[in-house]
């Protein structure tokens, strides 16, 4: 068998930025003197006129890129997650969000699979802090074909939207000759009656490889790939709940405030239901190896099949 190719989402950004800033002309990328990391370099060496390098400031990167996208340009502003959404969320709030401007934010290293770089720099608490902001668009993207087609979604969309992209390379699982892209829509990777595990980012391969676990112990598991958890699918969300009456969500981000929150307030108000969110549980990540961190904290394969297992039984 052939090795599954991986790719790290942050370098699909990078691709992706380079790809669309062919297309489009009015399409600007900020840094914060982390081009090599974030990998706006690649968009950067195709169009050196249209990237400014904000230096370590971020808080000044997102005054420029709201600033700019008043004058008909399109910005991606590109830095870690923690300083994306954690030091600028002030200006991201007060200067992106209430204006509604046309802001992107390219949030790169999330979660703990920044490994050795971390609790200061692990970024569990993101995605709560910017779907908290009113009329913000939030994507997590599970591979390198959803990533790129992720970023064009937000190129099209028209107000502030923040894409959060990992670090680590992750497999990729969707063929990009026939992947379609649709904010606000989640997918269903597989069908189960059981139980269902609703994943994003790069918890979605981790989830579909738990499922043939759970198979194997006589469990059979639905698994929905949410990659926009806001706007979240709430159709999806409820007809899965309905379909199966278990559910499991699984995300690289502390419970609270995230993808297992958003799904428990829908639940809880239109579809009462079981629900067990598996997650960072309320506390810092710590330094070491992406792959072994992401075992300890059981958001691997092996962890989330034993976490659901335990549960059903």
């Amino acid at each position: 068998m052939s090795e599954v190719k991986r790719i790290a989402t942050r370098e699909s950004y990078g691709n992706a930025l380079a790809k669309l800033g062919a297309e489009h002309e009015n399409l600007i990328v900020l840094d914060a003197d982390l081009a090599a990391a974030t990998k706006t370099g690649i968009f950067k060496k195709a169009f050196p006129d249209r990237h400014i390098d904000c230096g370590i400031a971020e808080a000044n990167m997102a005054g420029i890129a709201a600033g700019l996208s008043t004058c008909g340009f399109v910005p991606f502003m590109s830095t870690f997650a923690m300083f994306a959404a954690g030091r600028a969320y002030e200006q991201v709030r007060n200067s992106i969000g209430y204006p509604h401007l046309n802001v992107k934010i390219g949030a790169t290293h999330a979660g703990i699979s920044v490994g050795e770089d971390g609790a200061t720099h692990q970024c569990n608490e993101d995605i709560a802090l910017m779907r908290a902001i009113p009329g913000m668009v939030v994507i997590n993207p599970c591979d390198d074909v959803e990533a790129k087609a992720a970023v064009e979604a937000a190129y099209q969309w028209e107000g502030p939207v923040y894409m959060r992209f990992g670090r680590l390379a992750v497999p990729v699982i969707n063929d990009e000759a026939s992947y379609k892209f649709e904010l606000g829509k989640g997918v269903v990777l597989r069908e189960g009656s059981d139980c269902t595990i609703i994943a994003t980012g790069l918890c979605v391969s981790e989830s579909l490889d738990a499922a043939e676990v759970l198979a194997k112990e006589g469990i059979d598991a639905q698994v929905i790939n949410i990659h926009t958890i806001k706007p979240l699918d709430e159709e999806l969300v409820i007809a899965a709940a309905q379909k199966t009456g278990r559910v499991f969500t699984v995300e690289e981000h502390s419970i609270i405030g995230g993808l297992g929150a958003a799904v428990a307030e829908v639940l809880s108000e239109k579809c009462p239901t079981r629900l067990t969110r598996i997650g960072i549980n309320d506390v810092f990540g710590e330094s070491g190896p992406a792959k072994e961190l992401i075992h300890k904290y059981g958001l691997d394969s092996e962890g989330i099949a034993a976490k659901i297992l335990k549960e059903m039984k």
